[in-house]
C-alpha cells in the first residue's frame, strides 16, 4: 500500500498555500537510482535531517509523496512552543530525573534550529518572537505555576507568569485567568519555512524529487531499497520521515502512531488598530486545555484561529461552523469577521505524547509521532537523527531506548479508546479540575 496520499498531490486550500512563496515543482522519481542516504518525507523532519547531512557533505536524495511541505508542516498552526506534548512533569515521573533532564537539555533546540536556519538561508516565513500559554480557571493557573517552576529546576528560566491583568496587555480578551509567556517561543510563516528549508537542501547539492509516493520499502537489504511507482532508490542509508502520512508502508512502524487531524481558520485581514487591540504585542497563543484552541495574526493581520481533534484524521463536515464558536467566545470582537480560509491537516500522535526515534534493521532510522509538537521538535530529531547517521549516536540512542507504549486495543480500537479519553480530559477541563 502507498504511503497517504489524497488527490493530485497539490497543496491544500490554505491562507498559507495562497501566501506561499515560489518555489520550483521538482520532478518525480523515474528509473532506478543509487544514493548515500536516502529522506523519505519532505516536511520538517526530513528537511531538517536532510539540511544537516548535506551541510556536512553527505550526498543526500529527498522523496516527497506531493509537495514539499504538503502534510502537517505547511499546514500547521506555525507556533514555535518549546517541549514536547507529554511535559517535563510526566516524562521525569515516567522515566526517571535523568532522561527528563536530557529532554530538558533539547527543549529548546529546536527553535533555535529554526532560527539559524532563517538567518542563515535568509527565508522569508515572517518569524516573530514570543508565546503564551493561557489558563481559562485556577487549575489551569495552578498548572502553569508548577510548569514555570519545574522548569527552573532545571535551569530554564525564560518564562513569565502573567495574571489577568498583565494578560490584558498581551491579549484584548477577558476569557481568561492567566497565563504564562514563553520569551523564547514565536511564530513562522510554515509552509514558506518548509520552502526556504527545501532551497538550502538543495543549495547545499542535496536532489528533492517530488509526487513520488513510496509503495514499498526494503529495510532488510545490506543496502536499503526504496520504491515508487515509476522508479527506486538503493541507498546505504534511510530515513523514514512520513510521520502522519506514511500510511501502512512499513508495518513495523503503522501500529506506534495515529493519525490525528487538527483545524485551521483563517479571516479577513483585519484593521490595523483591530489587530492591535486583539494581540497588541503580536505574540502567539494556545490554551492548555486537553482539547486547545491556538491562534496568531498573519503578517497581513489575519487571526489564524486553530484548534479540534478528530482521531483518526478524518475532517470535520464544517470546519468554519466549528472553529468560529470557539474564536467568538474568545474574542467577541471578531464575531462579524470574514472567513477567507479554512483547512484541515493530519499529525502523528503517539501515545505516550512522546515522539519516537530509532532503527529498523541497520541502516533504516525513522522519526515520528511529535503529537503536535511538531514544528519544533521535528527540527531537533532532524539534527539527532543527521548526527547518529553522522557517526555520533549519543543523543539518538536515549531517544530509541525509550520504551513506545502501544494504543489501547491495538490499531482496531486505538480510535474510539482515543475519543474516550478526549471525553474525559475535556470535561475536566470543562469542570475546573
Amino acid at each position: 500500500m502507498a504511503a497517504s496520499y489524497a488527490g493530485d498531490g497539490t497543496h491544500t486550500g490554505s491562507y498559507y498555500a495562497a501566501s506561499a512563496n515560489p518555489a520550483p515543482e521538482r520532478p518525480a522519481l523515474k528509473g532506478d537510482h543509487d544514493t548515500e542516504i536516502c529522506v523519505v518525507g519532505a516536511g520538517y523532519s526530513g528537511l531538517s535531517t536532510a539540511l544537516h547531512l548535506a551541510e556536512k557533505g553527505h550526498r543526500v536524495t529527498m522523496l516527497e509523496g506531493a509537495r514539499v511541505g504538503w502534510g502537517a508542516s505547511g499546514r500547521n498552526g506555525g507556533q514555535i512552543v518549546n517541549g514536547l506534548n507529554a511535559s517535563l512533569t510526566t516524562i521525569e515521573r515516567r522515566y526517571g530525573r535523568d532522561t527528563a533532564s536530557f529532554v530538558a537539555s533539547l527543549v529548546q533546540e529546536g527553535g533555535e534550529i529554526i532560527r539559524e536556519r532563517v538567518a542563515r538561508y535568509d527565508i522569508q516565513c515572517d518569524l516573530k518572537q514570543g508565546n503564551i500559554f493561557t489558563a481559562i480557571t485556577p487549575a489551569h493557573m495552578r498548572e502553569l505555576e508548577a510548569r514555570q517552576k519545574h522548569w527552573r529546576s532545571f535551569g530554564i528560566d525564560n518564562q513569565v507568569m502573567l495574571d489577568k491583568a498583565a494578560l490584558r496587555d498581551h491579549i484584548g480578551s477577558n476569557f481568561y485567568e492567566g497565563g504564562l509567556l514563553d520569551t523564547t517561543g514565536g511564530h513562522i510563516h510554515p509552509l514558506n519555512l518548509a520552502l526556504g528549508e527545501a532551497a538550502a537542501v538543495e543549495a547545499n547539492g542535496g536532489v528533492i524529487h517530488e509526487m513520488s509516493p513510496v509503495v514499498s520499502v526494503d529495510t532488510h537489504a545490506a543496502r536499503p531499497v526504496v520504491r515508487t511507482e515509476k522508479g527506486s532508490i538503493t541507498c546505504d542509508r534511510l530515513v523514514l520521515c512520513g510521520n502522519a502520512y506514511l500510511g501502512h508502508v512499513v508495518p513495523e512502524l503503522a501500529p506506534r502512531v495515529m493519525p490525528v487531524s487538527t483545524q485551521v481558520m483563517a479571516t479577513e485581514p483585519l484593521s490595523d488598530a483591530l489587530a492591535a487591540e486583539l494581540l497588541p504585542r503580536d505574540e502567539c497563543v494556545e490554551d492548555v486545555r486537553y482539547i486547545l484552541d491556538y491562534y496568531r495574526l498573519s503578517a497581513d493581520k489575519r487571526m489564524l484561529f486553530g484548534g479540534g481533534t478528530v482521531y483518526g484524521g478524518s475532517d470535520p463536515k464544517d470546519i468554519k461552523a466549528k472553529l468560529k464558536r470557539n474564536m467568538d467566545k474568545v474574542f467577541p470582537q471578531l464575531k462579524s469577521a470574514k472567513i477567507d480560509y479554512a483547512w484541515s491537516g493530519n499529525f502523528a500522535l503517539s501515545f505516550s505524547r512522546v515522539p519516537q526515534m530509532g532503527r529498523i534493521g541497520a541502516n533504516t532510522y525513522f522519526a515520528h509521532g511529535y503529537s503536535g509538537h511538531g514544528v519544533t521538535g521535528s527540527h531537533t530529531f532532524g539534527r539527532i537523527l543527521a548526527e547518529a547517521i553522522h557517526g555520533d549516536a549519543s543523543r539518538f540512542d536515549v531517544f530509541a531506548g525509550l520504551p513506545w507504549i502501544p494504543f489501547p486495543g491495538g490499531r482496531a480500537l486505538r480510535v474510539p479508546y482515543s475519543v474516550m479519553g478526549s471525553w474525559y480530559y475535556g470535561l475536566r477541563d470543562r469542570l475546573g479540575i
